[in-house]
């Protein structure tokens, strides 16, 4: 693998997202899927960008596992394994397009509400686990964004700001590999994908660093807040790409 120029963008995407995912605990594939499929086809940016997400959740999941469990977080975890087999099917036969246009519609009415609302919306119990479990799996397994559903209940279940992103990291850690194991038993992977991710580890690695260095200096006042913008700014950037791609 030579250091062309598209593998220099590869790089510095991979870069940003994992800055951005170490920061906030969510939204790397978000940003690296639909950049990367400017330069790899779906087949290949899915398996790698589940890699790096992978990868991130070890790092993050080694200097805070004592923040990483809250109340009910194994329904959480179950029913997005059982989505994902429903969302690797969509992957490897179904087009993407409309599921990505309501995913942002939904992001973006969601958190807004959130927004307008003085007294948020709250979750007193978690028999609504299962409906975010699912649909972050089946988001998971087909696109590699699982993170809005899990995001969304986190912030409706009141998760403490200062514990958010070790506490989505235990959701995505075991739905990432389980991800992983099925792009491979669906012949995903490849050589290719694997030299990507070679490559990409440094820069992993990095990002990981920068990005935790980020969320300590972040207010953690102004942490919900912002995860509702850019829960916003991702859902119209999606929904503008897929309505007019």
């Amino acid at each position: 693998m030579i250091f062309d120029c598209t593998l220099i963008l590869i790089l510095l995407i991979i870069l940003f997202s994992s800055i951005f995912r170490s920061a906030f605990g969510f939204g790397d594939a978000l940003i690296a899927m639909p950049l990367l499929a400017f330069f790899l086809n779906i087949q290949t940016a899915a398996p790698l960008v589940a890699l790096v997400g992978f990868s991130i959740s070890i790092f993050i999941l080694i200097r805070h596992w004592k923040s990483a469990y809250t109340k009910g977080l194994w329904l959480l975890i179950l029913f997005s394994i059982f989505g994902i087999p429903i969302g690797l099917f969509f992957l490897k036969n179904s087009d993407d397009k409309i599921v990505k246009i309501l995913l942002s519609v939904i992001i973006i009415i969601s958190s807004s509400i959130n927004l307008i609302k003085t007294k948020k919306l709250e979750l007193k119990n978690d028999k609504f686990a299962w409906v975010a479990g699912i649909i972050s799996g089946i988001l998971g397994g087909a696109y590699n964004i699982n993170g809005p559903p899990v995001i969304i209940y986190g912030k409706l279940k009141n998760w403490d700001p200062q514990k958010f992103r070790a506490i989505l990291q235990s959701v995505f850690f075991p739905t990432n590999l389980f991800i992983i194991i099925g792009q491979g038993s669906t012949g995903f992977w490849t050589p290719q994908i694997l030299n990507y991710y070679l490559v990409c580890l440094p820069v992993i690695i990095i990002g990981t660093i920068v990005g935790g260095i980020i969320n300590r200096k972040f207010p953690k006042d102004y942490f919900v807040m912002v995860i509702d913008y850019l829960l916003i700014i991702i859902g119209i950037i999606l929904l503008i790409i897929n309505l007019f791609k």
